[in-house]
């Protein structure tokens, strides 16, 4: 990003971020842009719920940890994790993955999960109540990225859950506790974090890196453990600074898919090398807002809005369809590019986390998606802001048509692009369709010194 993004990770109140009827206010508009700029920047972005959902937030994360502290040290054969992508909106109940040292329990309301003796499981307390303070939660930030997208109200409404849920029906959406490195749990006798290859740690990403299928995630955590990769590759600690009342939101690769990659999705990574000594490990929860099956993920609102939709998101993608293809896929990519570190003292990964960001080997974004991202930040950022204190609604041409509007001095765009300043010789059309030459015109019309600040080969 450029030099006046955001230092560290955006800080946004729920209730600010609640739509009101009329016209949006100041401080909407703010929190908005602090959360879409967040996202963009980090990934992610803090979330700060208002004091009694704290305090739902709290009691619930200590149930989730007493829940597991009380769970046998070797769970039954039935409980051991299977990814089966087919069965992806079924999970519910406790299952355990002892070679990552990890322990779930999916809260799926519809579900009545049983123990393996056929016996009706007794959840952690309070789930009922958690699920509905996120779950609102959720859809008021994913409104809040519809605005800073210039969708119409609520356009995701199709793909979520009925709200409440209808007869018989099974909520998509889940409330996923999760302990890693419970000092009980048979995991901890076998876990290995690392592999060793050359004299190096080798940390490999289908291994390492998780992208999760959500349209949202909002996660809460008792331990600081969680980093996600940042806009320029870098991995960031994101929930080391929650306050009680505060928790971490991250998009997930619906989001990615629903609007033509406009939203990228957070890569993430758990790293528990600090938990010795812990007596309950890490404790998370989170909501995971899914679409439902049986329905489509397609980028017509996006289309609707102007947005440009590239090839690979031009037609609609069955959720089902998308649940069983893998990330790759999905990023239209071939592969991850595998992180090399130096070993770490004593076993231990931690101290590689107090190393320069700049020893990571992450790839870095395409020159002509780097431009795409920042002609969209722009866009919003200042262009946007000139035709609101103007009074001006900003309605584009195609590059076709205006080929000839730029050589005219009475065309239909002329008042707007001299009202609002627009470089002279770039056609007045959504930044995301310009030509690359064009976009780095714009951006330094509206950003001088852009270029010098950003290497765009």
């Amino acid at each position: 990003m450029a030099g006046n993004g955001l230092p560290t990770l955006g800080r946004v109140k729920l209730v600010d971020l609640i739509p009101s009827e009329g016209l949006p206010s100041d401080l909407y508009k703010l929190s908005v842009s602090t959360l879409s700029q967040s996202l963009a920047q980090y990934s992610a972005a803090i979330i700060q719920f208002p004091l009694k959902d704290g305090a739902i937030l709290r009691s619930c994360l200590e149930s989730s940890r007493l829940y597991f502290h009380h769970k046998p040290s070797f769970p039954p054969a039935d409980s051991l994790q299977h990814d089966d992508p087919r069965e992806w909106c079924k999970t519910s109940g406790y299952r355990a993955d002892p070679h990552m040292w990890q322990e779930t329990y999916d809260f799926r309301p519809g579900i009545t999960p049983t123990e393996p003796s056929n016996e009706i499981e007794i959840p952690p307390a309070g789930l009922i109540d958690l699920f509905s303070l996120l779950g609102k939660a959720s859809r008021d930030i994913l409104d809040a990225i519809s605005f800073y997208l210039n969708l119409r109200s609520s356009p995701f409404t199709e793909v979520l859950d009925n709200v409440p849920l209808r007869n018989r029906e099974i909520s998509s959406s889940t409330v996923s506790l999760c302990c890693h490195g419970r000092p009980s749990f048979q995991g901890a006798q076998h876990h290995n974090l690392t592999t060793q290859e050359d004299g190096h740690m080798a940390i490999f990403s289908d291994h390492d890196y998780q992208v999760d299928r959500t349209l949202l995630t909002l996660l809460k955590s008792d331990k600081a453990c969680l980093h996600i990769r940042d806009f320029h590759g870098n991995w960031v600690l994101v929930d080391g600074d929650l306050g009680p009342q505060e928790a971490i939101v991250y998009p997930g690769l619906a989001l990615y898919q629903a609007t033509a990659g406009y939203i990228n999705p957070a890569m993430h990574r758990t790293d528990i090398s600090n938990l010795q000594g812990s007596m309950y490990g890490r404790s998370t929860l989170a909501f995971k807002l899914m679409p439902k099956s049986m329905t489509s993920l397609s980028c017509s609102e996006m289309r609707a809005a102007g947005h440009g939709v590239e090839a690979q998101f031009q037609l609609p993608l069955p959720v089902d369809d998308f649940m069983q293809r893998s990330t790759d896929q999905l990023l239209n990519r071939n592969s991850f590019t595998t992180l090399i570190f130096p070993p770490a003292q004593e076993g231990s990964i931690k101290p590689m986390m107090r190393k320069k960001k700049s020893n990571l080997r992450c790839k870095p974004l395409p020159p002509s998606k780097r431009l795409r991202l920042e002609a969209q930040r722009v866009l919003k950022e200042r262009v946007q802001d000139i035709a609101d204190k103007k009074g001006i609604k900003l309605r584009f041409c195609t590059l076709k048509e205006c080929e000839s509007h730029i050589q005219s001095i009475d065309s239909p765009c002329t008042n707007v692009r001299m009202e609002i300043g627009w470089p002279p010789g770039v056609p007045f059309v959504h930044p995301h369709d310009l030509p690359n030459k064009a976009k780095i015109g714009f951006l330094e019309t509206y950003e001088p010194g852009w270029s010098e600040t950003n290497d765009i080969e």
